[in-house]
């Protein structure tokens, strides 16, 4: 967001030093760029100025990478922790789109540059792509809104409870080995032993039966347990969730 009072030309002067330190010849608002510096045998370097980040700086610095590979966005450098984090967040965009970033302190002049222009490679995350294909599968059917808030989504805990929840609220007190093998759920012992929801309660060497809450949540959650249940209700063991 641009700052109030500031303007873009108040960056130039900075700016146009940097480069002639580095040996370019700078200047300014040629054809449709802002700034643009030449050293011989070098891409043209392009800078684009703004009073702040903003969608229109991207969309610009990007129209110039069809002119150079050698494209930087410039900005005033602010202070506090709302500007560090933009800054941060801003010049991890800028290395995705392959731009460079400068930053530049207005009480002094002082300029920094954040980030080069270069080609980007994302590093995929080996256990955060793990971590999604896990909760894919171990959702049934499909809970959720795409789109909707991350507050009350169903998530494949969630259901896994629900599933224990409905196969205690059937049973009565059931053997934890009982629940894990009606439902599928390797872990239901631990599932109800750690008791996140405050739904179950040990009444016996690894048995389990719903809390004063587990039987609360059998009607507060009914509208997911009947999701819960069409979901399986064709499944190769339609007995695991679906009431008889």
């Amino acid at each position: 967001m641009a700052k109030t009072g500031i303007k873009e030309t108040d960056l130039y002067l900075p700016v146009k030093r940097l480069l002639e330190t580095q040996g370019y010849t700078v200047k300014g608002e040629v054809s449709a760029a802002d700034v643009v510096a030449m050293r011989e045998g070098d891409e043209p370097v392009i800078v684009e100025l703004k009073a702040g980040f903003s969608l229109s700086l991207f969309h610009q610095a990007i129209q110039r990478q069809a002119i150079s590979d050698a494209v930087y966005v410039a900005v005033p450098r602010g202070t506090g922790r709302a500007s560090l984090k933009a800054l941060v967040e801003n010049r991890k965009l800028c290395r995705r789109l392959g731009l460079g970033l400068i930053t530049v302190r207005l009480a002094d002049g002082y300029t920094e540059i954040h980030c080069d222009p270069a080609p980007y490679k994302p590093r995929q995350s080996r256990p955060r792509k793990t971590r999604l294909l896990r909760e894919f599968e171990r959702l049934v059917g499909d809970p959720n809104l795409g789109g909707a808030t991350r507050r009350n989504l169903v998530t494949g805990y969630r259901q896994e409870a629900l599933r224990c929840l409905n196969l205690l609220d059937e049973r009565g007190p059931t053997k934890a080995a009982e629940v894990a093998r009606q439902t599928s759920i390797g872990h239901a012992r631990r599932l109800m032993a750690d008791n996140h929801y405050g739904w179950f309660e040990r009444i016996g060497v690894g048995i389990y039966a719903l809390s004063p809450q587990g039987v609360e949540a059998t009607a507060q959650y009914l509208p997911e347990l009947e999701k819960l249940r069409a979901s399986t209700a064709d499944a190769s063991n339609p007995s695991v969730i679906a009431k008889p």
